[in-house]
């Protein structure tokens, strides 16, 4: 008789491709899938009872920033336990494999909104890789909760080649040598597997530390001719450029289109974040969408917006929040990072009146809607103002809603917290974008925004909603979660086939209740002290299988689970 080391018994079973759901039992050996048949199967050395359950590939993250966590809490376990077998980190020009400690923890810090620190010790303290090879063998020797996949980022690249400080300087280019060895170490991990590149054009995107604390990413100065030469060994080798644009310039996005088309010549996958319904500008959802199509099909280009398909709601301790780089007098704030000098700037009149002048501006492009009648304050010393916004609280006291949120930051320093939502609040436009086959499920940022944001169980989200509304069948949301994502990444993954990886979710449907949206707090792994932002649902992940092995089940870990238990593998690309 047949031997099982698993048997996934009684669920409905979604391949990833799209196709319904049948009834049947899921035999793995070895970590791969050998039997998938209607039922009858022996029990294995472990059975999961999946009666009443969704068996389905395992999600894939494509947008994380976990490269600094994964050196030190390998297990990655706020995203397994959302059903998540595959993670792609090396987003937003960000990566660590050729960068030393200091350089990777500037680039990192502040425009990831991780501590300085814990990215410096986690990549002086396990950094014992020179190259791409050695890179992905590092990681792959490491208990893994997950797969991981990787992306080379631009800006790592370029210090590694020119150094932190030409690399930020807007009068120096890269020199005809070393352009050539960008383009040789972007070979060089291609051969050993990483997707692709990743960029950056963005202006929110800030250096931390303290050689160069208000200059940005070194991505960001590089020309459009470092961009093409790069691309080009992007386009010859099928892979992938990731990219984050400056959103407050359009016009610019006419180049990567221009850069993925395909009329005349091989194509580029190009995916940028990102597709959303933002709330200062109700054009934006519909603008991507009908650029894409005409980028694809008239151009011939493989472009893909990432789309978050939940509400992008951030959180803030005082003003210490990401957008408010996308005006100059937010910025001149994040600028300083030492509390007391911050709380004299902000307590400045002339600041103030800039400030005021910023938030009051009508024209022109921005991310977040700067309401704030529309940012409600959730925690204070002052239990008076919790529950409210700002602008209600600027009308009891009779001032501008720009003074009473500077007056509570000054007063209160990161004891006040606030919440906003920034995009995707319209029910219908979110079901348009998570139907566009120009949107693609991603940009959760897991990993990094410890304390803005909390999208690690954004799939699981999105199967509720299409379970709840009907906006997709729940075959090709799962599809879109999996399958989908694995093709264009060109990853052995998001199928759920005979002979194939046994990355598997079960997903319990009765767990939809509504909570997985709750705001929640739970402890960093390695940083005493810190507590990151999480929602969680414990009861919708029945259990999650990498490699063959059970790593969760309805809220529980396996034993050894990130520290002796190898269940995750380094997925190179495919082809």
């Amino acid at each position: 008789m047949t031997r099982f080391d698993l048997v996934i018994r009684g669920g409905t079973v979604y391949d990833g491709t799209g196709g319904p759901g049948v009834r049947a039992d899921v035999g793995v050996t070895d970590g791969k899938v050998t039997v998938i048949e209607g039922g009858g199967l022996p029990d294995g050395e472990r059975t999961v009872d999946a009666t009443g359950k969704w068996v389905m590939p395992g999600m894939l993250d494509v947008h994380t920033h976990y490269d600094a966590e994964v050196l030190g809490s390998p297990g990655l376990g706020e995203s397994v336990r959302h059903g998540v077998t595959t993670v792609v980190f090396g987003n937003c020009s960000l990566s660590t494999v050729y960068s030393e400690a200091e350089d990777c923890a500037d680039l990192f810090a502040r425009v990831e909104a991780l501590p300085w620190d814990a990215v410096h010790s986690a990549v002086k303290e396990h950094k014992d890789w020179d190259d791409p090879q050695s890179y992905r063998k590092s990681l792959a020797d490491r208990p893994l909760g997950a797969n991981v996949a990787a992306f080379l980022g631009h800006s790592d690249m370029r210090v590694a080649v020119m150094g932190l400080g030409r690399s930020v300087d807007a009068q120096v280019r890269p020199t005809p040598a070393e352009l050539h060895r960008m383009c040789a170490m972007l070979e060089a991990a291609l051969d050993a597997g990483f997707l692709g590149l990743s960029t950056i054009r963005s202006s929110f995107s800030k250096l931390e530390g303290v050689r160069f604390p208000t200059r940005q990413l070194p991505s960001t100065y590089a020309t459009w001719r470092e961009y093409r030469a790069l691309n080009a060994v992007l386009r010859r080798r099928g892979r992938v450029h990731q990219s984050t644009p400056n959103l407050t310039s359009r016009a610019e996005l006419v180049n990567y289109f221009a850069q993925s088309a395909g009329r005349f010549r091989a194509p580029l996958k190009t995916t940028l974040i990102a597709g959303m319904d933002v709330k200062a500008d109700r054009t934006t959802a519909r603008a991507a969408m009908a650029s894409a199509w005409i980028a694809n099909t008239v151009g011939g280009a493989r472009f893909r917006w990432q789309h978050l398909p939940v509400p992008f709601e951030v959180y803030a301790d005082g003003v210490d929040l990401v957008v408010f780089e996308e005006f100059g007098s937010g910025s001149a704030a994040l600028n300083i990072r030492d509390a007391m000098k911050r709380g004299e700037l902000l307590a400045d009149e002339d600041y103030r009146r800039r400030f005021r002048k910023d938030l009051a501006k009508k024209y022109g492009p921005r991310v977040w809607n700067r309401d704030l009648y529309d940012a409600v304050i959730v925690a204070c010393p002052d239990a008076d103002v919790v529950g409210k916004s700002f602008g209600a609280v600027a009308d009891e006291r009779g001032i501008d809603p720009a003074d009473a949120m500077l007056d509570l930051t000054v007063e209160h320093g990161p004891a006040l917290r606030w919440r906003t939502v920034i995009a995707n609040d319209r029910e219908e436009v979110l079901d348009r974008l998570q139907r566009s086959p120009m949107m693609q499920v991603g940009f959760a940022d897991s990993g990094a925004h410890l304390r803005n944001m909390a999208f690690y169980n954004f799939g699981v989200r999105m199967l509720e909603r299409a379970q709840q509304r009907g906006f997709l069948p729940i075959e090709t949301a799962i599809h879109r979660l999996t399958g989908e994502l694995a093709d264009w990444y060109s990853l052995d993954a998001g199928r759920l086939r005979v002979g194939g990886r046994a990355d598997i979710a079960v997903v319990d449907p009765a767990g939809f209740d509504g909570t997985s949206s709750a705001y929640a707090e739970a402890p960093f792994p390695g940083v005493a002290g810190l507590q990151r932002m999480v929602n969680r649902n414990d009861r919708v992940v029945a259990a999650t299988v990498v490699g063959g092995r059970v790593v969760y089940e309805y809220g529980e870990f396996a034993p050894g689970f990130g520290t002796t238990l190898h269940a995750g593998s380094f997925l190179p690309a495919q082809g």
